[in-house]
């Protein structure tokens, strides 16, 4: 991923708490001349190696399934908070274009499939349990277990050890302050932009400058 200085954020910390906060991500894998990619929800084990582990499933059907087993190289790509910027937010609009704000992080590495019903099962069960922590009362898989048990041949989970990964926090960083100022209060008036304005406030102050 091309991150210009300005926006690339080398904190762990604060990729996990991203990848944690947005887990529905792109999973990309080139193998045998095609490039397979596949929208899953993933489960970050941050104490599995140094920058955590990826945990997910997908069916065995999906061709994309023959690169998880091989242990093709891989790339997730998660994206957080994202918004358009008008030129109109900035202290002097003429000297200014459209942009983009947002937060995205990609983790590098080679998946290897779970395919053992034991800890296959293990492992969607891990993934419904933390899915579920904010449903009352929350269902587990022990309460479809024969049907689970039944399901499993059908598909292939994996982890993916992260060898590498990128994230790039491009919030207006680049901006004077008073741009900054202008950003922030367009952004409090645009609900659909709530969480945009939440992720640079993490940066500044309501004057612009950087916390």
């Amino acid at each position: 991923m091309f991150i210009p200085s300005h926006f690339h954020d080398p904190d762990l910390a604060r990729a996990q708490t991203a990848i944690r906060a947005h887990p529905f991500a792109l999973l990309i894998s080139p193998h045998a001349g095609e490039v397979h990619l596949t929208w899953l929800p993933f489960l970050l084990d941050a104490a599995r190696g140094p920058q955590g582990t990826l945990e997910a499933h997908l069916a065995r059907t999906n061709p994309h399934a023959a690169a998880i087993i091989a242990g093709a190289p891989s790339t997730v790509a998660f994206l957080g908070p994202h918004g358009y910027l008008s030129p109109r937010w900035y202290a002097d609009p003429s000297r200014q274009v459209p942009t983009w704000n947002y937060l995205a992080v990609h983790a590098h590495g080679r998946p290897q499939p779970v395919e053992e019903p034991a800890p296959l099962l293990a492992l969607v069960a891990k993934l419904v349990a933390t899915q579920e922590a904010t449903v009352r009362p929350p269902w587990s898989i022990g309460e479809a277990q024969h049907y689970a048990e039944q399901l499993a041949g059908q598909i292939v989970g994996f982890r993916l050890e992260i060898e590498r990964l990128e994230q790039q926090r491009k919030l207006s960083q680049n901006k004077p302050a008073a741009d900054r100022v202008g950003v922030l209060a367009a952004l409090a008036g645009r609900p659909q932009d709530a969480a945009l304005l939440a992720a640079m406030r993490e940066l500044y102050r309501e004057d612009g400058s950087a916390r």
